[in-house]
């Protein structure tokens, strides 16, 4: 009930501003105000709109710095596993040519 009493204040009230605004804008006096009032609404939002390009931009940028830092590091982390893999291996060829040297002294 409370909320039907406010949703009908609220709506007397929208047409309660609508219909002063209009009587105000039949005066010459009253049209000045709205017009002056009308253009600082515009540019409010205007600037508003600027501030917000502008941080989208910024943060955009920034995107696209930590992309291009993700991709440096993985590659960075593929190159590191590439290398750890080849010194593994070379060790494993090492180990096993030692083995087969000191089987060959052995069975002798």
């Amino acid at each position: 009930m409370d909320a039907m009493k406010s949703l009908l204040w609220f709506v007397l009230g929208l047409a309660g501003g609508f219909v002063a605004a209009h009587l105000v804008n039949k005066d010459p006096r009253g049209h000045e105000a709205l017009v002056e009032v009308d253009a600082r609404i515009t540019e409010f939002t205007d600037r508003i709109g600027e501030a917000y390009r502008a941080q989208e931009a910024k943060i955009d940028g920034i995107a696209a710095e930590v992309k291009d830092a993700a991709a440096n590091a993985l590659g960075a982390a593929k190159d590191a596993a590439a290398d750890a893999i080849d010194a593994a291996g070379d060790a494993a060829s090492t180990a096993a040519s030692a083995a087969k040297k000191t089987a060959a002294q052995l069975t002798d």
